[in-house]
């Protein structure tokens, strides 16, 4: 082994002499982790891949900790790897080039100027600097941004800041990477090639774990359109992003596909057919802001929002002894939600929460959520919009996160206490004195809490560092937290968050129309915090009342909001929905007759109804709003088609048909009912034609004879209802 080394050593020494007169000289960190990282040699899915690397060569992902990666690859299979005497035999570039057997096959061509770099690395010694090497501080690319019209391209370039003042042009080994490949995509040199969907996008330029981002704006260039009124800054600027890119914008909804698109997204139900008569009749200029603000006051809201916080907040029930938890939990998020309570009031009772659930119910977080590194990133992703489940192992690969940031953050919670109470399965939580910090796992270093990217203080031993973080998070500097929320709100109600996913807000990942993410988040910091407002001034924008039929001309535009985006209704409201039309109700164990699917407290519900299953209510699992399940699927077709439950309920003796049936009320009323309560209006005249036609058809269709029994009519009026829940301007809102 010694005299190994001893020939390794000599070797190097005299390779290093053989070169010494060489005018330029490479160094590992500047010149050959570029190489690898474009190589793709150190992706996880490569060399850096979890649990030691590939066929026992490992490196860290992306280059970031170089250091260890130079003893990796210089000491380590007995110095195989680099062979200085003959440096072309180095198993780094027979393996590359493929000239040995390699299961990553030809990463590397021996013309190539990558190629050359390295084989000059290893002549000149292997150094890992060299001589006044120089730091690297930042990147930026050329252009930063621009108008990219479709189908033509730009070349980016991406220039290298160091320390001492100096640049370089670092292009060739840089790595590029698009946003949305279906807008534009980027070559490995950097060359971004428009498509045919205008809107913006953004392309990604990373050199050895500096980010820099360039934004393209795709035209559709149609000139001179005239959009609906501006009645706030919404409108203001969604309508100044559309004309800017030349996409017209859909005209504004009709009422009553407003009133329907309004209720189904503030309070999750339909509208009844007698609220929407009485809307449609209302001559009233300011109606429409009338029912927001009615709709706002309601305790449908307060069940709606609660039972979309409750799943990713993970009120999950595993075991019958969590059923008091979960009552708790989520009667305390309603009660919140319906008081009115501020946005970082609520984050910070449910954060700091200490004693035990009975007396204060946000304690139930913390019952599902036990380790330190899980509260941190849920809290990251959920309330800031930041993913940091990657730098709990190593530097984040998109953003400016290191392990530090994680474990500071995690260090928050450091000191948070469990005692057994006599309930079984709760614990007591209370803030143990000490100093708090969190150790991290690779370097084992100690950390203290800090913010991400902020400095929060020294905390005393007996502060709850908690707290401490809860005034972090609500500060008005906070460059994340109202800024997650309100992307989060505005993917409610549009579909699509300005940034998306909605909660990977990054530098990297640009929000589409940047200054109304902006605008939007002043508007909530102004207000307080007040989640009714910020709901408020979303919905009575023109921008959101746009028609979800599109133009020839928008029909393509997928982030700019130049219509209304249609989505498939939640599991949980197109039950309600379907037992609105059919007057009917779904009962639930533990729970009084006539409670909405929406008001449920918890996931336990799916088991004991298929439908809920069938149609991806979420098991609350996951913080990530991707849970739900919201694309549709066979098994949803044959549920609605002729499942026994939802033929139970058009049948039920209680239900909206044969109450109808029972005061022989007039076929056209019936009609009017029937669509007024499934889709907000009143049925065309082909439409009303049809209906009525086929509801004066005798079971036998017997020619001349147009008065069906009752049992006939029922069974017709059935038949009806049940063509109108399977249609999609049912199953979705729009």
């Amino acid at each position: 082994m010694y005299h190994l080394r001893f020939l390794l050593l000599l070797s190097l020494f005299f390779a290093s002499e053989l070169v010494a007169e060489q005018p330029q000289r490479t160094s590992f960190i500047n010149d050959v982790v570029p190489i690898l990282t474009k190589a793709g040699c150190n992706a996880g899915v490569c060399h850096a891949k979890a649990g030691g690397g590939q066929n026992g060569f490992e490196l860290s992902l992306l280059g970031f900790e170089p250091e260890l990666d130079y003893r990796h690859l210089v000491y380590e299979s007995r110095g195989r790897r680099l062979f200085p005497l003959d440096p072309k035999q180095s198993l780094l570039l027979t393996k590359a080039t493929a000239q040995a057997p390699h299961g990553g096959g030809v990463r590397l061509k021996p013309d190539s100027p990558e190629y050359q770099t390295i084989l000059q690395w290893i002549q000149s010694g292997s150094p890992y600097k060299i001589e006044d090497d120089r730091q690297l501080a930042s990147i930026t690319v050329e252009p930063a941004s621009g108008i990219l019209q479709r189908g033509a391209s730009v070349q980016l370039k991406t220039i290298a800041h160091y320390t001492d003042g100096s640049t370089r042009d670092v292009t060739r080994d840089s790595l590029f990477e698009s946003n949305n490949i279906a807008m534009a995509e980027v070559t490995d040199q950097g060359t971004v090639t428009a498509a045919e969907i205008p809107g913006n996008v953004s392309i990604m330029v990373r050199y050895l774990g500096q980010v820099s981002v360039y934004n393209g704006a795709i035209p559709l260039g149609i000139k001179n359109i005239e959009f609906p009124a501006n009645k706030n800054f919404v409108d203001e600027l969604v309508f100044q992003n559309l004309e800017r890119l030349g996409i017209p914008a859909t005209k504004v909804c009709d009422d009553g596909t407003f009133l329907r698109r309004v209720s189904l997204d503030i309070t999750g139900r339909l509208p009844t057919a007698r609220e929407t008569q009485a809307f449609l009749d209302d001559q009233a200029p300011n109606k429409r802001d009338t029912v927001v603000d009615r709709l706002l006051a309601s305790a449908a809201y307060a069940d709606f929002f609660a039972n979309k916080w409750a799943a990713v907040l993970k009120n999950r029930r595993d075991d019958t002894k969590d059923i008091k938890a979960n009552f708790a939990f989520h009667a305390w998020l309603r009660d919140n939600l319906l008081a009115g309570t501020p946005y970082d009031q609520m984050v910070r009772q449910l954060l700091a929460a200490t004693g035990t659930i009975v007396a204060n119910p946000p304690v139930a977080w913390y019952k599902r959520v036990k380790e330190p590194k899980q509260q941190i990133e849920d809290l990251g992703q959920l309330f800031l919009g930041v993913r940091l489940q990657c730098a709990q192992c190593h530097h984040h690969p998109f953003e400016r996160w290191s392990q530090d940031d994680y474990y500071s953050l995690a260090a928050f919670f450091s000191q948070v206490g469990r005692k057994p109470t006599d309930t079984a399965g709760e614990d007591l939580i209370f803030h143990k004195r000490g100093v708090a910090q969190a150790t991290n796992m690779k370097t084992g270093k100690p950390i203290a809490p800090r913010a991400l990217g902020d400095d929060v203080g020294e905390i005393p031993a007996d502060e709850d560092p908690r707290l401490r973080l809860a005034d972090w998070m609500a500060s008005p500097k906070n460059p994340f937290f109202a800024k997650a929320l309100v992307n989060r709100y505005w993917k409610h109600f549009f579909s699509r968050g300005l940034v998306e996913p909605e909660d990977d807000i990054r530098d990297t990942n640009p929000a589409s129309n940047p200054e109304l993410l902006a605008a939007l988040e002043r508007h909530f910091l102004d207000s307080d915090y007040d989640l009714r407002e910020l709901i408020r001034v979303i919905v009575k924008s023109n921008a959101y009342q746009l028609d979800a039929i599109p133009l020839p001309d928008n029909k393509i535009d997928r982030q700019n909001y130049s219509r209304y985006y249609p989505k498939r209704l939640q599991a949980e409201v197109l039950l309600d929905a379907i037992d609105q039309v059919a007057g009917s109700s779904t009962s639930f164990t533990n729970l009084p007759l006539g409670t909405r699917a929406v008001a449920l407290p918890d996931n336990s519900y799916n088991k004991s109804s298929p439908f809920l299953k069938v149609f991806g209510r979420p098991e609350a699992a996951s913080v990530c709003e991707c849970e739900r399940v919201q694309s549709g699927s066979l098994a949803q077709s044959l549920h609605l088609m002729n499942a026994n439950d939802i033929k139970s309920k058009l049948r039920d003796s209680k239900g909206r048909i044969q109450q109808w049936i029972t005061d022989k009320a007039e076929l056209e009323t019936i009609i009017d009912q029937l669509y007024l309560a499934a889709y907000a209006r009143l049925p065309l005249a082909e439409e009303r034609r049809i209906a009525s036609e086929y509801l004066r058809t005798k079971a036998d269709a017997t020619v001349g004879q147009q008065t069906p029994s009752a049992s006939e009519l029922r069974s017709n009026l059935q038949d009806l209802a049940w063509a109108l829940i399977n249609t999609k301007e049912f199953l979705f809102n729009h």
